[in-house]
């Protein structure tokens, strides 16, 4: 019975020491294994890891892992993400015994290979735009050591396609080289990236690869339907693609006055209900793509076009205007012929005036101050006559003496 007490006291310091290494291993798991990557389709990139090989049973895993700033804590032991590979892409992985545990594992760390060949020979500034919801246009500029005439090719994929495909159609705009693909809203959605690759045949330039969020969307130009003057006010009705919803678009219209030339552009809704339309303006529906223009001159001819750009509720990027719709011109151009009559007639008026002006006092003056006779001039006319006969008076003497 002595030796009791002194047993108790092993079993309570042994059931310490136990305790004390379950709240080590809880607080600081070991870090994973069996950590790999693989790369599939051009730009997916995929982590995988096995747990840790000695884990308290109270320690519940979890892992946090670092792409760069971008983290993730999660339960699963893999990781796939979307990156344009284009460097040396690392995903770090450490592991936790809670989802709020401040003492991690050790991180591991598993990174890609950057791509081969000279990063000056990759073609830069390779970006693309989704117009009108069915084409995908991307261009590009060639890189400081890409050989002048490079051959092209470039690659893309999506989620619904098995494989990546080669895009076919290239074409050259100014300095930009690009290539174009059908693209359709039907076949992805709006949280759905476009993975890229440009190379060339050869394999001489550096591939060169980037991940498309679809938010670069430029739609296709408005079509005017109507346009009139409906009580000093000019009307405006058009039609945009229907490959987007009401809400997606908004529009800019720009009106051309002819007297002055000025230009003035409005800001119009998506949707205009008119009140009061005439039998011409009504339609199945009062609901239209439309604007009014208060206080104008029916005397004024009026020259209208309409663009079109995506709306923030639908896109993030929404400084992609469509090209302009063709002009539309309504009103009365003033008669100009009897303006530019009337310009030349001035000057040339003005200058017949002035020379008869001219005329006119040049004989006023000679009628008020009448020229002043010369008396030089006078006795010079009457002794000069007197002076020739004088002089051939004696001549006239000596012949005739002669002559006797």
């Amino acid at each position: 019975m002595e030796g009791l007490p002194g047993l108790r006291l092993l079993w309570a310091l042994a059931a310490l020491g136990n305790a004390a290494s379950e709240i080590a291993a809880e607080t600081y798991p070991p870090p994973v294994t069996n950590f790999s990557i693989s790369v599939k389709n051009l730009c997916t990139i995929s982590w995988h890891w096995s747990p840790p090989e000695v884990v308290n049973t109270t320690c519940t895993l979890w892992y946090d892992s670092y792409l760069g700033e971008n983290q993730e804590i999660s339960s699963n032991n893999y990781r796939v993400e979307e990156v344009a590979l284009n460097e040396r892409i690392c995903l770090q992985v450490r592991s936790l015994c809670s989802v709020a545990s401040t003492n991690p594992s050790d991180a591991v760390e598993m990174c890609t290979l950057p791509p081969e060949g000279d990063p000056e020979s990759a073609v830069t500034r390779l970006q693309c735009i989704w117009y009108n919801l069915s084409q995908m246009n991307c261009t590009w500029l060639p890189g400081k050591k890409t050989p002048p005439k490079a051959n092209y090719t470039l690659y893309y994929w999506y989620h619904s396609l098995e494989k990546s495909l080669r895009c076919t159609n290239y074409y050259m705009e100014d300095q930009l080289t690009g290539c174009s693909f059908d693209l359709h809203k039907v076949n992805v959605s709006s949280s759905d990236k476009i993975q890229i690759m440009v190379t060339d045949t050869t394999g001489t330039i550096r591939p060169s690869y980037n991940v498309i969020l679809l938010n670069s969307v430029k739609p296709d130009p408005p079509i005017i339907t109507v346009l009139s003057l409906q009580n000093d006010s000019l009307y405006v009705e058009w039609e945009s693609s229907e490959n987007f919803e009401s809400s997606c678009l908004v529009y800019q219209v720009q009106v051309t006055d002819s007297k002055p030339k000025t230009y003035r552009v409005e800001e119009a809704k998506s949707k205009c209900y008119i009140s009061q339309a005439s039998q011409e303006l009504s339609g199945n529906s009062r609901e239209k793509n439309c604007l009014v223009i208060e206080l104008t001159d029916r005397d004024t001819q009026y020259t209208v076009r309409v663009r079109a750009k995506t709306s923030k509720y639908c896109f993030e990027d929404v400084d992609l205007w469509s090209a302009w719709s063709p002009e539309k011109i309504i009103g009365q151009k003033p008669d100009l012929t009897f303006y530019t009559i009337t310009l030349l007639s001035i000057p040339i008026a003005i200058s017949i005036s002035t020379l008869l002006l001219l005329l006119y006092l040049k004989r006023l003056k000679i009628i008020i101050f009448p020229p002043i006779p010369d008396p030089g001039k006078i006795f010079k006319e009457m002794f000069g006559d007197q002076n020739d006969d004088t002089l051939a008076w004696p001549n006239n003497v000596i012949l005739h003496h002669i002559c006797l």
